[in-house]
């Protein structure tokens, strides 16, 4: 996904992982989500978006020239989904992943979880609360 900037809508595509997908098609517009930069020198959560589009086939998926293009898809079976998403907050500084792990009331967050970076997880609502403590 694109990067976010404030009042900008986007597409979130690109997403390849079937449990990660199954989330993203979950989510419904007005639903807000927490945006993670990873493999950056400062991983961490940077701020909050929110859903303003119902799951769609993912276009990207069919152009021969993006980097997520999936040769098996088709107009007619496109297994991957995209969503429209609106910026609503940056936060002042980057919640970081260390800080994110050190935190008690997160320790069952699925990201601080071994092996588990997909793109889309859910996060529960006292894990929300949790974050938005910590800005």
């Amino acid at each position: 996904m694109a990067t976010l900037q404030h009042r900008q809508r986007a597409c979130w595509d690109g997403v390849r992982n079937y449990q990660a997908r199954n989330f993203l098609r979950s989510m419904q517009p007005g639903e807000l989500f927490f945006f993670y930069h990873s493999s950056c020198p400062r991983p961490g959560i940077v701020g909050i978006g929110r859903i303003v589009s119902g799951a769609y086939p993912d276009p990207s998926a069919l152009e021969p020239q993006s980097p997520y293009f999936d040769a098996k898809a088709g107009a007619e079976r496109n297994p991957w989904v995209a969503v429209d998403v609106e910026f609503v907050e940056a936060f002042g500084d980057v919640i970081e992943l260390m800080r994110l792990r050190s935190t008690p009331d997160l320790a069952q967050l699925p990201l601080l979880k071994k092996g588990n970076r997909l793109s889309v997880m859910p996060v529960s609502a006292g894990e929300w609360a949790a974050v938005l403590a910590l800005r």
